[in-house]
C-alpha cells in the first residue's frame, strides 16, 4: 500500500489561519504559528493578506539531534514517515527551504534563534525569554 501525503493549497491555510486569529484577536496575547512559513513566497502572502510578524524564532537542532528525536517521535506517533530515509530528505527539504525563510526575516530584524540541542528546559527558557522580550 502507497500512501500520499498531500499538503494543503496555500490560499485554503492562509483563510484557515486568518480565521482562527480573527476569531481569537479580541482575547489573545498575540499569536505562534508553528512550521510556518516554509517557504519566502508563503511568508510574502501571509504578509500581504494577515499582516507582518513581530518575531520569528528559529528554533535550530543539528541533523543528528533532529534525526534522533524523530526517530523516537515515530516509536510512538506511528507515524509511517517517521523513518530513517524520510527523515534525511525531509531534512534536506527543510534546510534548502528554510535558509532562504530566516535570511528574508533577519534582514527585517526579527529573528531570534533558540539553541535546541539542549534539554527541554534549556529550550523553554530561550523560549519564554524572547516571547518575554515582546511584552
Amino acid at each position: 500500500m502507497s500512501l500520499r501525503f498531500l499538503l494543503c493549497p496555500q490560499e485554503t491555510v492562509l483563510d484557515m489561519l486568518r480565521d482562527a486569529m480573527m476569531a481569537k484577536v479580541d482575547t489573545s496575547k498575540g499569536f505562534l504559528i508553528d512550521g510556518y512559513p516554509r517557504e519566502v513566497q508563503q511568508g510574502e502572502e501571509f504578509e500581504q493578506r494577515i499582516g507582518q510578524p513581530t518575531l520569528l524564532l528559529y528554533v535550530d537542532a543539528g541533523p543528528e539531534t533532529m534525526t534522533k528525536r524523530l526517530l523516537k517521535r515515530g516509536e510512538t506517533s506511528g507515524r509511517v514517515d517517521d523513518n530513517e530515509e524520510t527523515i534525511k530528505k525531509r531534512l534536506d527539504t527543510y534546510y534548502k527551504a528554510t535558509e532562504p525563510v530566516i535570511t528574508f526575516y533577519e534582514k527585517r530584524g526579527i529573528v531570534r534563534k533558540v539553541n535546541a540541542e539542549g534539554s527541554v528546559d534549556s529550550v523553554f527558557s530561550q523560549v519564554c525569554t524572547h516571547l518575554d522580550a515582546l511584552k
